[in-house]
């Protein structure tokens, strides 16, 4: 049993649980949820360019994160909380919808990946294409850039 890839799985499940549970509104709340979603995607990135072996573990615990974390990460922007973020666009609270849209569709596709599990490099690739496509579409439409 390979005790690094179980180790690894069980602290990401527990920062996937705290995310989960975490629900303030606050600037460094939203960022830590970033840096969640940002370090699994990471680590795929790392699979996906062969900097890291290939381990199904990590890819399961990277891809559980990302769809937990994106889940709950438009609860963090609740009516009230649109000042004092400089990276946030009021452009989310203008168009919640699809703000929230988007953070679905990047925790659907991150759990339909974890259903057809990415086999070897290549298609872990793959997804983080698709993954990092919403991230970007998003980023592009409601993060304010220095």
């Amino acid at each position: 049993m390979n005790w690094k890839a179980v180790a690894a799985a069980a602290a990401m499940a527990g920062i996937a649980l705290g995310s989960v549970t975490a629900a303030d509104g606050t600037h460094d709340l939203r960022i830590a949820l970033m840096k969640q979603i940002g370090g699994s995607a990471g680590a795929l990135a790392a699979i996906a360019k062969g900097t890291k072996p290939y381990d199904a573990e990590a890819v399961k615990a990277a891809l559980t994160t990302i769809a937990a974390t994106a889940k709950v990460f438009p609860d963090q922007f609740k009516p009230g909380t649109e000042t004092g973020d400089e990276e946030a666009s009021p452009k989310i609270w203008e168009n919640m919808d699809d703000f929230k849209a988007r953070a679905a569709k990047l925790s659907t596709d991150a759990e339909t990946a974890l259903a057809q599990l990415p086999a070897d490099a290549a298609a872990v690739g793959a997804t983080v294409n698709t993954l990092g496509a919403n991230c970007g579409g998003c980023h592009k439409a409601y993060r304010i850039k220095d």
